[in-house]
């Protein structure tokens, strides 16, 4: 398929939509914060490679971040995790032919998430250093909190994404040429 075509960006700009309004939708507990921010990250991902997956975590956290905070010296910092995110998943879905099994899936989305939990709460680290809020509890305090609450998304994720990347698959990836120049009719 053709990496440029309008489909292509018009999917990838409605998965940064879906992420920066996830993220605005976040429930903050303090320095924890429960999001649904990667869901629109791993799908471009899983579904259309790593370029994708990182442009729509990119560009979806970077309008959240821009929205709700502003520019500050850390912005870059809180949206890597989730680039990052789209281009592990985008790599290893693309590693394996875009055919993920629901323990492959699950693996990919534990890794993501895990990558996104722990550059998070780094960036909270020097966030906090940054701008004088820094002590031992913030970091320490909340840590239990965000492995559970990596565990509890990992495994939602991992029972919903299957499903639904059938369902996108059909939807949005177009049928391949048949060796006759005709359309495939199973779509």
């Amino acid at each position: 398929m053709n990496r440029f075509t309008t489909r292509q960006l018009v999917l990838d700009a409605m998965l940064c939509a879906m992420c920066a309004v996830l993220g605005w939708l976040a429930l903050d507990f303090g320095n924890v914060k429960l999001t649904f921010e990667s869901v629109p990250v791993l799908l471009g991902g899983l579904l259309f490679g790593p370029l994708d997956g990182m442009a729509v975590g990119g560009v979806g956290t970077l309008l959240y971040q821009l929205l709700r905070y502003g520019v500050s010296a850390t912005t870059a910092l809180w949206v890597l995790p989730y680039a990052l995110c789209g281009l592990c998943a985008g790599a290893y879905a693309k590693r394996r032919g875009f055919v993920l099994t629901r323990r492959q899936t699950a693996f990919s989305v534990g890794l993501c998430e895990m990558l996104i939990t722990a550059l998070n709460t780094f960036t909270l680290y020097l966030d906090s250093k940054i701008y004088g809020y820094y002590f031992p509890g913030i970091i320490l305090g909340a840590l239990a909190l965000r492995l559970a609450l990596w565990a509890a998304r990992t495994a939602v994720y991992s029972l919903a994404l299957p499903p639904l990347l059938v369902s996108m698959r059909r939807l949005y990836v177009p049928p391949q040429n048949s060796l006759d120049g005709t359309k495939d009719s199973e779509s």
